[in-house]
């Protein structure tokens, strides 16, 4: 494995944001990687700035690196992050329905018990990008039903007990590793083709909501760039970025 399977981890009771102080130890010059994780945030955010409620006994983790790669390879990075989020689920939830939402959630007996974000802090001399991969994982709770947003859930509403913070953190870092490493030894097939074998509703009829506009069809593949196809009846429409919904949810 590479160097992230002996990243030191730093662990805080309670912190603003794993990212943010992420951003500070790299404007602050200190070393990487590094695993910053809480196990309760107060101004945790997810994708496009919504905020990530992260509340004590669950867990907020981001691991700060030099990715060996320009935006393109960070963005499709977020597939093998969420392969490592669900394995993680899977130890701490056996036998319980898991399955990957595109772009990169993670559903739990069909709840979001999981958010991924990805940060660059801008790509260096030495052709390597900064990341802050910060993941979010509801353990012992979750937040309310937002109108408009994925039911959530945490494991311990599906088995009855919220995990150790401290357990779920040792699993997660070393799965994370451990799909790094595959994506920089064999590139983002084998990691598409295990995302696809996990993908919620992959071949069904799906909702996808851009900015200005809303479209249904049928998942029909993620491609070669990690963008979602669409089957629509006027043919095939590729989206790199979109939230999804299934029929029956808002």
């Amino acid at each position: 494995m590479t160097v992230l399977a002996c990243a030191p981890v730093v662990l805080h009771d309670t912190i603003d944001s794993t990212n943010e102080e992420a951003r500070r130890r790299f404007e602050a010059g200190c070393g990487r990687p590094v695993w910053i994780a809480a196990r309760r945030q107060t101004s945790g955010r997810g994708r496009q700035g919504r905020p990530w409620q992260s509340q004590s006994g669950n867990l907020a983790a981001t691991l700060l690196f030099d990715y060996p790669g320009g935006p393109a390879e960070c963005a499709r990075l977020s597939f093998a992050i969420a392969l490592a989020v669900a394995e993680t689920i899977d130890a701490l939830a056996p036998g319980c329905d898991v399955a990957l939402k595109w772009p990169n959630d993670v559903l739990l007996a069909g709840g979001k018990v999981s958010g991924i974000l990805l940060e660059s802090f801008g790509a260096q001399r030495n052709g390597t990008t900064p990341l802050a991969i910060g993941i979010g994982l509801n353990l012992a709770s979750h937040p309310p039903m937002v109108d408009g947003a994925w039911r959530p859930t945490s494991v311990a509403a599906v088995t009855g007990s919220g995990p150790d913070v401290e357990a779920a953190l040792a699993t997660l870092t070393t799965a994370t590793a451990r799909w790094i490493d595959t994506t920089l030894m064999h590139g983002f097939a084998p990691v598409r083709a295990a995302w696809l074998a996990r993908a919620a509703r992959l071949g069904e009829t799906i909702h996808v909501r851009l900015p200005h506009s809303e479209h249904t069809g049928r998942f029909a593949d993620v491609d070669a760039d990690g963008a979602l196809v669409l089957e629509e009846p006027s043919g095939q429409r590729r989206i790199a970025a979109a939230d999804v919904f299934f029929p029956e949810m808002p």
